[in-house]
């Protein structure tokens, strides 16, 4: 409904009464074209993550783009909201891109191999997919054949002939070796042809013991630390990875540390027995060498102790594309050693998935460190209401009901879930990307139907209203405070001079908003407005701002008796928490005008809006709670058709009330009013014109700024007369 009244510098402003059909979204059966979920699983090869990344769509162009580039240094930051899909949807695009194309080199196994040429040193090699366990399968074989033999050697009466018997052996079994890693790797046949010279050194160093001593002649030849020189300790092994059909490895690492990326040193209570190059463990870099590597900046972050070093480290790999495996946990002076032989050249796409947030905090203090991820992906945190974005949100809902094997969704239970994320998205005309949100409303609603077929609107709804009581504990004790009259309300009847503004508060997840009074008081002087929150250090900055600017919008209203004569103050009454925002510097107006022009407003009707200089009401955040808030504290004091709330204009697309909210706007028993201006408000909390100023500055006379103008001339005149009173008084001696 709208109505037309006499506004300030127009001839005719609107003020638009809204129904019941402008306060929430509304999804048609023709929008979507199903009845139940099921209906849409008919593609045997569509998944969840398809629907998802129709919503994101720009995402996944530049996620494709990124990931199919596999020069170094086109690494991918990928920014996004939590709930977005970003993780998913990226580990989704990581493994179609892996089963596609590979990195430039085929899929490969790393092997620590003991060092024959540089006593204590590992050596790092390289080898196709598959032959990192084979190697280590035959060395062991090749490991227990040799202590077998040496067994045998108990009956040779001399230690030339053990020796001519071993060099047989040897001979026979390292060609054996030799030949089933043909090809494979030169510097793996450079390390199996130096195991004969070897052992036939370690044979001839050893000593049989005197039989006075022992009654076995081969006693202690059997040493477990030279055998343990001719394990494998397999770094990387990618035969998983090959029987994913991938072509190059996809890692993801959930809890990124220093030894989680960069590999570390295992201690050890016997190092004589375990040879170091045995203790090496390879990172996720190590693992997602030739492929891509998944990590979340928020994880490194977090990690007080060592995430600046780790970013430092990730640093110096993106720079040298180089990787060393270090004793994180000790500098003593053998693992110092150890790391000189364990560096090693790399090629990995990093995938940094971050909220923009710390982002941009993280860019203020390494900006050298995203120079490495020229591709970023934007992860849009809403999505435009339509057909094809209903749809694709119906089919990742039928997908993970299959997924969760629960029962579908009738269409009517779908709209509502969409609603909800609207509501999320606080826009009639836009649906937030928040899936886990979804996916989490969707199994509440699941539970709720029980052993139901099919999953209906009712049991959508009730899940809704079970999580918004579980969340209500702290609204409802502000709201016993002003049932109690503890927190003064007033709700019906009119007052000079006071207004019910709205606030806006957020307690972890629970969100809501609850009336607050705000008060003003006008009298003669030259102070002008006085913010008494901001006098005792109790408003914020925005708030402040938000002060500055009605002031001056009233002073350019009556410029023809500036400067004005006026001191008047202005109060959040009982707020003991301090002001912030400027959504209530409408509600201060009229307060503020009402007292100033003596004309009572109405108390059932709560203000929220901002203004700037010229009087137009600006959008303001948390509308929907803060009507509902304040709907709820009229109707447990009772409601009588003449409640309502006023918000800005601008603001009627962000409306996604609830039910009951609905039901009494269609009874007419509450009333949501939307204005352009701040005059159409004067004018509706007074029932009286604002007024028009004519060429010399003055309003009509039976109009609010009317009644305004004339008390600002008489507290002129009040002022000059007790100034000059003031100056004709004899001294006091």
């Amino acid at each position: 409904m709208k109505q037309k009244h006499v506004g300030h510098n127009k001839d005719c402003i609107e003020m638009h009464i809204l129904n019941e059909q402008a306060l929430n979204a509304t999804i048609t059966q023709d929008s979507l074209g199903f009845q139940s979920t099921a209906e849409l699983l008919a593609k045997p090869d569509d998944h969840s993550d398809s629907h998802a990344w129709v919503a994101q769509s720009e995402a996944k162009k530049a996620a494709l783009f990124g990931l199919n580039i596999q020069q170094r240094g086109f690494n991918v930051l990928v920014l996004g909201a939590h709930g977005s899909g970003r993780t998913s949807l990226m580990q989704s695009a990581m493994q179609e891109v892996a089963k596609q194309t590979d990195a430039g080199q085929a899929l490969h196994d790393l092997v620590a191999l003991y060092d024959f040429n540089q006593l204590g040193q590992p050596t790092l090699i390289k080898l196709p997919v598959g032959q990192g366990f084979k190697l280590r399968t035959e060395m062991d074989g090749f490991a227990r054949a040799l202590i077998a033999e040496l067994t045998n050697l108990s009956a040779v009466d001399s230690q030339a002939k053990m020796l001519a018997q071993m060099r047989g052996w040897l001979e026979q079994a390292n060609t054996k070796l030799v030949q089933t890693f043909a090809d494979v790797n030169a510097d793996l046949t450079a390390y199996l042809k130096c195991i004969p010279p070897e052992v036939v050194c370690y044979l001839e160093a050893w000593q049989p013991p005197p039989p006075s001593e022992s009654d076995n002649p081969i006693d202690g030849l059997i040493n477990e630390a030279f055998f343990a020189r001719f394990r494998v300790n397999v770094l990387v092994d990618n035969r998983g990875t090959q029987t994913a059909g991938l072509c190059q490895p996809v890692v993801y690492d959930k809890d990124p540390s220093l030894p989680s990326l960069f590999g570390a040193i295992e201690s050890t209570t016997d190092a004589s027995l375990t040879p170091e190059f045995l203790r090496l463990r390879a990172g996720n870099l190590h693992k997602a060498d030739g492929g891509m590597l998944m990590i979340h900046l928020r994880d490194i972050l977090n990690d007080e102790q060592n995430g600046q070093q780790i970013i430092e480290k990730l640093h110096r790999f993106l720079r040298n594309g180089t990787l060393q495996i270090e004793d994180i946990a000790s500098s003593a002076q053998s693992s110092t050693v150890l790391t000189s032989n364990t560096l090693m050249p790399a090629h990995i796409k990093l995938v940094m998935i971050a909220t923009r947030e710390d982002f941009y905090d993280c860019l203020d203090e390494q900006p050298d460190f995203f120079d490495y991820f020229p591709i970023k992906v934007e992860f849009a945190e809403r999505i435009p209401a339509n057909k094809e974005n209903y749809a694709a949100i119906a089919g990742y809902i039928a997908h993970k009901c299959q997924v969760h094997q629960c029962a579908h969704f009738s269409q009517k239970a779908v709209a509502t879930l969409i609603i909800a994320l609207q509501r999320l998205e606080e826009d009639q005309t836009r649906i937030s990307t928040n899936f886990a949100f979804l996916e989490q409303l969707m199994l509440e609603s699941v539970a709720f139907a029980g052993d139901a077929p099919l999953v209906t609107e009712a049991h959508v709804n009730a899940a809704l209203q079970a999580k918004a009581q579980r969340n209500q504990y702290f609204e409802s004790q502000i709201r016993d405070s002003i049932i109690d009259n503890e927190l003064l309300i007033q709700v019906h009847g009119e007052v000079i001079g006071q207004v019910n503004g709205l606030t806006h508060i957020e307690l972890g997840d629970a969100s809501f908003g609850s009336p607050i009074r705000i008060t003003a008081r006008c009298y003669p002087g030259k102070t002008g407005l006085i913010n008494i929150d901001r006098e005792v250090n109790m408003s914020g900055p925005n708030h402040d701002k938000g002060i500055f600017i009605l002031q001056n919008w009233l002073s350019a209203s009556f410029w023809q008796l500036a400067p004005l004569s006026l001191n008047a103050s202005l109060v959040f009454e009982q707020e003991y928490n301090g002001v912030e925002g400027d959504s209530a510097s409408c509600a201060e107006l009229f307060a503020l005008l009402s007292a100033l022009a003596g004309l009572p407003i109405k108390q059932g009707i709560a203000v929220t809006g901002a203004l700037n200089q010229f009087g137009e009401v600006m959008p303001i955040g948390g509308v929907n709670e803060k009507i509902e808030g304040y709907f709820r504290v009229c109707q447990a004091l009772g409601l009588d058709g003449q409640q309502g709330v006023i918000i800005p204009r601008r603001n009627q697309r962000h409306l996604l009330l609830d039910q009951q909210v609905l039901d009494a706007v269609a009874a007419k028993q509450f009333h949501i009013i939307a204005i352009d201006h701040v005059l159409e408000g004067i004018e509706y909390l007074t029932g009286i014109a604002a007024g028009v100023q004519n060429h010399v500055g003055n309003y009509p006379e039976h109009t609010v700024l009317g009644h305004a103008q004339l008390a600002l001339a008489n507290y002129r005149k009040t002022l000059e007369s007790n100034q000059a009173r003031l100056h004709q008084l004899p001294l006091i001696e």
